[in-house]
């Protein structure tokens, strides 16, 4: 028994030994874990992943800290180790490893070659020292450029909206992709959406664009070109647009003000170019806005962020806050702390912090863990940005190649875009008695103004503050057009504020001296990052204004220099419109170049002298005074009424002023002529789902080449609702040579007739649609009439009622049963939009040029 008991234990330990060493091999053998096998779809991936996930490593992939705050360091040593330990999940015990990061690339001061050998050192990071191992997420502002130093630096906002080029808007967005994604960023924010109706609001030089139309088709453009089709694409990013649903025509013009507008006027107008971008090209970045609409802030707003932008848009992305956006509900006084904040905030739908709030880190986990905040939140927004980082194609493939890098930041196709997008952008308002183009053989030439030679005031808003590359200024571009038998006299005069005139004297004998006077005035632009600044800023974010006029003594500078008798050309360099009225009235030649970027001294050089025919045209109302405001072209037709009720009255609509801007949207000189005729609208008769095409014959009557930005306005007469007194739905611009003539077709589809009606359905009203042929919005050569017809529209109108509820009828109140009551408020607008054009044709007009005879 002893000997049997004996030789069971021995097979029992052998036994164990087996066991254990078996328990070792699979181990070793052990494949990885499902969620970084490529070969497994994505949800399953995230499903695994998640499941592994403590609740601080969730909160980490919450938090994409901004770089540029004091919480991560006073200086980029002390910024780049934080960053670190961000990555590695040690700077705070709050959270686990973080999301990534936001604005890292433009705190990394050196060339792209080391800005992407540092990303990769975090990723490595994450990679190696985290249990996970999950790939870090970078995001940049990419306003006009990717914000990153040695990045190409792009005209801004009005300038690029200006060139009514939708394949210009989309390449240079495209090239910002490209730069950011070769130094390893991942999305790009600040890509503004806001309509820019107010232009008293400093971060409006962002914009685009007063009009919904022209906003809409440059937001489609935005998106096709820094995202494309697929994101994870090597030369794609992530849209980040700015900020949803609009904070672009505030209370007294203020920074942060509330939003004051009617629900109609934010879905006919404001969400226009978001649903341009999300609906029909898929944009999967949204930043929430700071101001309250109707009481509540955006940041906790869930029928913004949730209702109306996932639900009747569709969005299928990431929603960042703001700036400090969780601090908006405490100031505005619905939270009382972050922690109240946090919770309302991941209620609404908002996804990622961008400014180490403490909303989202160990308040988040309380709220948590006291049961106030469900867990199903907090994972519904970590699974959104997890998708985000496979849908990028991060656990796969994290690294960039810094050598490439360096070959695609700034590279001379870039540069040559740069050049291309601020010609374009260029708007001529006045040349008086053909002052312009300026003859290069001139003996002397006086370059006046504190715009003349300002580097970061021809640049704009988010730039940095130290360039890797050379900037050409609008004097050393003069310098470089003319001969050496041209003397070139340079003199400041004065700053862009302040009223110091010390400098007058010799800006007037400068002029005296020239046979022409170039002054260029306008704006000064707080420098982005700078600890400190040299002037006062008077334009970008933050720096509102109560008047549009010039600041400081500029305009006295014009008048000066325009007393010496010398022929005098000013040129803007702003990010507004300003009411330059002395200036509009008595200087020759007026040229506005907005923030032209960093070959915008070469472009205005270019334009003045004649090499470039100045093709811009105006996106934005020039009103005579901020006492106009607001001063879009698109007005109702009460405001129309009393323009013409005064005039005929031989009285201005103002006691004080004409009720006329200084220059309307669309508006823009060439140095050629043009001439409209043959308008042909085909067929003349509709039904209301049907299309039309619009003809117009184009010439150039000059004796120079020149390109024309042909426009289609379009009015209903009568209708359920008052419209606007015309609103733009086509432009094309076309190329012509002396003599040349060319057919320009517009395709009307049913979205370019379509009205907002009573009960907030989209729909098209049978009746007659006045069609404008514009020069400019004021400028209306050839009018037309397109009918749809009422007795053709009966089924189609039949056919959307069934989706959205409302009767055949427009001016009738509809006609409703309980069942459309308990289903309306599913269909309506946006989402009952999205059943009524699932089977339109496409969103915008469409237009096309044709070649019809003339001489070259």
């Amino acid at each position: 028994m002893r000997h049997q008991k004996l030789f069971h234990m021995l097979m029992l330990g052998l036994a164990l030994i087996l066991l254990a060493d078996a328990s070792l091999l699979s181990k070793s053998e052990r494949p990885v874990p499902l969620y970084l096998d490529p070969s497994q779809p994505v949800e399953r991936r995230i499903d695994d992943l998640m499941s592994r996930m403590t609740l601080k490593e969730k909160l980490g992939q919450l938090n994409l800290p901004l770089v540029s705050i004091d919480q991560l360091g006073k200086d980029v040593p002390a910024k780049l180790e934080a960053c670190r330990r961000l990555a590695a999940g040690t700077y705070t015990p709050q959270i686990g490893p973080d999301c990534g990061f936001f604005g890292l690339a433009n705190a990394i001061r050196e060339a792209p070659l080391q800005q992407a050998k540092f990303f990769n050192e975090l990723q490595r990071i994450a990679l190696t020292e985290t249990r996970l191992k999950i790939p870090l997420l970078e995001d940049e502002e990419g306003t006009h450029g990717a914000t990153l130093f040695g990045g190409t630096v792009f005209p801004e906002g009005l300038a690029i909206g200006s060139t009514f080029d939708m394949n210009l808007v989309k390449s240079v967005y495209a090239a910002a992709a490209q730069e950011a994604r070769a130094v390893g960023i991942h999305m790009l924010s600040t890509l503004v959406l806001e309509l820019d109706r107010d232009p008293r609001l400093g971060r409006n030089d962002e914009g685009f664009t007063e009009d919904p139309y022209l906003y809409s088709r440059i937001a489609a453009s935005i998106v096709r070109g820094a995202q494309g089709y697929n994101v994870a694409a090597p030369d794609k990013v992530v849209t980040v647009l700015t900020d949803f649903p609009t904070q672009s025509e505030p209370v007294s013009g203020f920074e942060r003000g509330a939003i004051e507008l009617s629900e109609r006027m934010l879905r006919e107008d404001f969400l226009r170019p978001w649903v341009a971008a999300i609906k029909d090209c898929g944009a999967l970045g949204v930043m929430a806005g700071y101001p309250e609409i109707d009481d509540v802030p955006v940041h906790a707003s869930r029928k913004w962020l949730t209702v109306v932008l996932r639900q009747e848009l569709g969005f299928r992305g990431l929603v960042l806050s703001e700036g400090e956006g969780f601090r908006s509900l405490i100031y505005e006084g619905v939270a009382a702390n972050q922690k109240q904040a946090g919770a309302m905030a991941l209620r609404a739908g908002v996804d990622l912090d961008i400014t180490y709030e403490p909303a989202y880190m160990g308040p988040l986990a309380q709220n948590v863990e006291e049961g106030r905040v469900p867990i199903s939140r907090v994972n519904r927004a970590v699974r959104r940005v997890l998708k985000m980082k496979f849908r990028l194609g991060l656990f796969d493939h994290p690294y960039v190649d810094p050598e490439e890098a360096l070959r695609i930041v700034h590279s001379p196709q870039h540069q040559a875009l740069a050049l291309q997008a601020a010609r374009e952008g260029i708007v001529l308002l006045k040349n008086e008695n053909h002052l312009l183009p300026l003859r290069k053989d001139l003996k002397s030439i006086a370059v006046i103004g504190p715009d003349a030679n300002n580097v970061p005031n021809q640049l704009g808003d988010y730039t940095l503050p130290q360039l890797l590359q050379p900037v050409t200024t609008i004097l050393e571009g003069i310098k470089n057009k003319v001969g050496a038998q041209t003397s070139v006299i340079y003199a400041k005069g004065c700053k862009v504020v302040g009223d110091d005139k010390s400098e007058f004297p010799e800006a007037v004998q400068a002029a005296q001296k020239a046979g022409v006077a170039i002054v260029v005035v306008g704006e000064q632009y707080a420098h982005f990052g700078a600890t400190t600044q040299a002037e006062h800023p008077t334009d970008g974010e933050g720096s509102d204004v109560a008047s549009l006029d010039l600041t400081g003594v500029q305009e006295d500078l014009i008048k000066a220099v325009y007393a010496t008798g010398t022929p005098t050309v000013v040129v803007l360099i702003n990010g507004r419109p300003l009411s330059v009225r002395w200036t509009a009235a008595h200087v020759p030649a007026l040229v506005e170049a907005w923030e032209p970027g960093e070959r915008g001294g070469e472009a205005v050089a270019d334009v003045l002298f004649g090499d470039v025919d100045p093709s811009g045209r105006l996106p934005i109302t020039i009103p005579r005074s901020v006492g106009q405001l607001p001063a879009y072209y698109d007005y109702k037709p009460s405001k129309a009424y009393w323009l013409n009720h005064r005039a005929a009255h031989h009285l201005d609509a103002y006691v004080d002023m004409p009720g006329t801007p200084l220059y309307p949207f669309g508006y823009g000189l060439s140095y050629t002529h043009f001439r409209y005729s043959n308008l042909r609208i085909d067929p003349a008769r509709i039904r209301a789902g049907g299309n039309a095409r619009v003809y117009v014959d184009v010439e150039n009557t000059g004796k120079r080449p020149g390109v024309e930005t042909v426009q289609l306005y379009v009015h209903e007469r009568v209708a359920p609702v008052s419209t606007p007194v015309k609103q733009l739905r086509g432009f094309q611009r076309v190329a012509l040579a002396p003599g040349e003539k060319k057919t320009v077709s517009f395709t009307l589809t049913p979205r370019s007739l379509q009205l907002l009606d009573r009960n907030m359905h989209w729909m098209v009203v049978p009746g007659t649609f006045e069609i404008m042929i514009g020069k400019s919005s004021a400028d209306i050569p050839l009018r037309g009439t397109l009918e749809v017809d009422p007795s053709e529209a009966v089924a189609h109108q039949t056919a959307v009622a069934a989706v959205c509820g409302f009767c055949v009828d427009p001016w009738k109140e509809p006609r409703t049963t309980p069942a459309v009551l308990a289903t309306r408020s599913s269909h309506r607008t946006m989402a009952g939009e999205k059943e009524i054009f699932r089977r339109l044709p496409p969103t915008h007009s469409q237009q096309t040029v044709t070649h019809s005879g003339g001489r070259g």
